[in-house]
């Protein structure tokens, strides 16, 4: 690992070429023309909670009358956060979707207000893990272009790209974040988009040099946190992980509100997850949800640090209310294993059955959840299946998670020359993969093993237990069968 502190921009070692194929997104037609209000009118007619004729809430009791006078603040901060691609509290963001709601619907061919909706959907619909806030994102970002068309639309443009990022579509987040660029090719933002959409589809050499560019604009203060925690992601899915640490620390420390300090310092509690630092990870955790109770990745983030520690019903616990507030698929899959790890094989299952309810819900609302899918049939279902899914995934966005889970699911179908190849390319910086993960680590050595390579399956299983020795409750324990499998390698004659 090259723990150096880098040159901004560095080039990151070239992955596989990025698929130019765009995906449809959601089909929903709106009114092509635009006299008299007709589009925007037509969309108010459908849309529930925004048409004409809805209902007035009732009169609000004391409480409600507080928050509604503490409204047009969490608004005003909210609109700052939207507008510049940080981080905003899920009380601001309600404020501020109901101030645009009312303006959309007094005046609905004001094309920000608008996209500026449509953008605020996408970050509650993040926060969430509500997909359904998608489509209602879609509506409006697509009416706001119908306003103003995408060559001059600008609010409406990152609007799309943060959607796509979000929906795991980095082709499309790619195309609407250039064409964001070249409108505005000094705003920071953008850049930051595009490394997004570049990672996802695993064009490191490509991340590398908007990251220079994007260090090159000499961000301000209220703009230089969120590109410390960009510069921080491009470092850490290089193996820096030192850099990052320190990008992020200091992002935390000058971040400008609770919600934006929370996110960061809930990111550095994920990597010091990563390298097994457990009770780093459970303060930092602990520190953001202090900064804002509504942090939507730190409660799940706990309860992995949690079984890690061996406290397994506090940890089941954790998660329960974690996915209780954010029903993510991911987190799902993750409580199945810690079930199946404590042998409750009816529990496991149960969890495992959400993984699928909550995957088909997002794809629904247009989320592109293979990867999720792909890891859960692949240990947990049918691998030839994963197989399929992951092969279509990787053909589309073959970043470096991908080229993880294909390798796997590869190997549990007994394809192991193949499964080879995709965890090489996910563990190996010289072929695009960067990042120090103990699980892909533990899968090449998995697959090492099966094609009776020990030299490289042992070094590949103790980098695993030496990256993170509590990487999780289940791969840990078979990561260890493994490597004790092996035993230890044969003594080498002394050379004469």
């Amino acid at each position: 690992m090259d723990n150096r502190v880098s040159e901004p921009g560095t080039p990151l070692p070239s992955g596989p070429p990025a698929p130019r194929r765009s995906r449809r997104l959601l089909r929903r037609v709106l009114v092509t023309a635009l006299s008299g209000g007709v589009v925007a009118g037509a969309v108010l007619a459908v849309w529930p909670g925004i048409g004409p004729g809805n209902a007035s809430p009732p009169a609000p009791g004391p409480r409600a009358h507080r928050a509604q006078l503490r409204a047009p603040a969490q608004a005003a901060q909210a609109l700052t956060a939207v507008t510049s691609g940080v981080p905003a509290a899920l009380p601001a963001l309600a404020a501020l979707i109901g101030q645009q709601e009312q303006r959309v619907r007094a005046q609905p061919q004001d094309a920000r207000a608008w996209a500026v909706l449509g953008t605020a959907y996408v970050e509650r619909g993040r926060a969430t893990a509500r997909a359904a806030d998608f489509p209602r994102a879609e509506r409006a970002l697509r009416t706001s272009l119908q306003v103003v068309d995408e060559e001059q639309n600008l609010q409406a443009l990152d609007g799309m790209t943060a959607l796509s990022l979000a929906r795991r579509d980095f082709t499309e987040a790619k195309r609407y974040a250039e064409q964001a660029q070249e409108l505005a090719p000094a705003r920071w933002s953008s850049y930051s988009q595009l490394i997004d959409a570049d990672t996802g589809l695993g064009d490191y050499e490509a991340v590398g040099d908007w990251l220079e560019k994007l260090l090159a604009l000499k961000p301000g203060p209220a703009e230089r946190p969120a590109v410390m925690a960009q510069a921080a992601e491009v470092y850490r899915n290089r193996g820096w992980r030192e850099d990052a640490v320190a990008q992020l620390t200091d992002a935390a420390a000058a971040a400008r509100t609770p919600a934006e300090r929370a996110a960061y310092l809930t990111r550095l509690g994920q990597m010091a997850f990563e390298r097994g630092d457990l009770q780093d990870a459970l303060r930092h955790y602990d520190a953001a949800l202090r900064q804002d109770a509504d942090q939507p990745a730190a409660p799940a983030g706990r309860a992995r640090v949690l079984a890690a520690l061996g406290r397994s019903k506090e940890a089941v616990t954790a998660y329960r209310d974690a996915l209780a507030r954010r029903p993510s698929p991911r987190d799902a899959l993750d409580l199945g294993e810690l079930y199946e790890s404590l042998g409750m094989a009816e529990q496991a299952r149960e969890s495992y059955d959400r993984v699928r309810e909550l995957a088909q819900r997002e794809t629904s609302d247009g989320v592109d959840d293979e990867l999720v899918l792909g890891r859960y049939e692949a240990d947990h279902g049918d691998a030839q299946q994963a197989v399929e899914r992951l092969r279509g995934e990787y053909d589309r966005q073959p970043g470096t998670e991908v080229a993880d889970a294909l390798g796997w699911a590869l190997h549990r179908v007994g394809e192991d020359d193949a499964a080879l190849e995709y965890a090489t390319t996910a563990t190996d910086g010289t072929k695009g993969g960067g990042v120090r993960s103990a699980l892909y680590a533990y899968h090449r050595g998995a697959i090492e093993a099966a094609l009776e390579l020990d030299g490289p399956a042992r070094r590949s299983l103790q980098e695993a237990l030496r990256i993170s020795p509590v990487f999780s409750p289940l791969w840990t324990r078979e990561a260890k069968s493994a490597l004790a499998a092996l035993g230890n390698p044969p003594d080498a004659p002394v050379p004469g």
